[in-house]
Formats: C-alpha cells, structure tokens, sequence
C-alpha cells in the first residue's frame, strides 16, 4: 500500500474514531457522571480543540489521498471536502455562538427549558448533532470506500 494511502486512512479514521468516543462514549459519561452544568462546562471546554482536531485530520486525509490517486479519488475527495465544510460550520460558526449563549444563560439547570436563549442553544445544539452524525455516517462511507 502506498504510504500517502495509508496516511489518508489513518486520519479519516482518527477523526471518525474521534467523532465516536467523543459522541457516543464520552459526552454521555459526563452528563451521566456530573450536573448539567458541570458536565456541558467541561463539554463546552472540549469542544474548540475536538472540532480543530476534526479539521486538522480531515485536511492531511485530503491532501494525503489527492497526492496518492490524483482524479481516481474523486468521490472520497469530495465527501472529505463536505465533511471539511460541515465541521468548519461547527467550529467557526456553531460552536462560539452555543459558547456565547452558555455564557448568557449561566445555569441550564435554573434556566426553564422554555426560556429564549435556552431555545436557541437547543436549536444550535440539534444542528451541531446533526452535523456531528453527517460527518460520522461520511467517515465511515470512507473508511467502506477505501
């Protein structure tokens, strides 16, 4: 196998592998282990350098594949690039907007769930998942792929 190959390969499957323990292990140990508050403060802590983390694997996965197959790796090129796109949303766009509204809000657990600025994070929060699960399902279209 062609070392810039194995490279792409390994990004896409640290980021995917990220995207798993980070959603499907981690985040639910600590809103199972501490308060709300305390479990999204330390969630809300993680998330800037888990969605760089996502960018950074995500462009080596793109240059190291482009380099390697050239115009035969059209379509995981442009799912890579997709899934570049909808984390670079999560990081520039929702994430400091769902940080600043945590700030604004200063406790989900005496704040009513109907309460406007309470709404508007559960609506960041849905499109971050959203997102969060579309890189998920492209990751492992890759992984199946390559």
């Amino acid at each position: 196998m062609h070392i810039l190959t194995f490279i792409s390969r390994l990004a896409i499957a640290f980021w995917v592998g990220g995207v798993a323990i980070f959603s499907f292990v981690l985040t639910p140990i600590l809103f199972r282990s501490y308060n709300r508050d305390m479990a999204g403060e330390i969630v809300g802590r993680l998330f800037p350098a888990y969605f760089r983390w996502g960018l950074a694997c995500g462009v080596v996965a793109l240059v190291a594949l482009a380099a390697a197959r050239g115009r035969q790796s059209l379509i995981p090129a442009v799912l890579l690039i997709l899934m570049l796109g909808v984390t670079s949303f999560q990081t520039f766009y929702v994430e400091p907007k769902a940080a600043e509204l945590k700030r604004e809000i200063r406790s989900f657990e005496t704040t009513p769930k109907d309460h406007p600025l309470r709404r508007e994070f559960s609506r960041l929060h849905g499109v971050s998942a959203i997102c969060n699960l579309g890189i998920f399902a492209g990751g492992v279209v890759l992984v199946a792929l390559l």
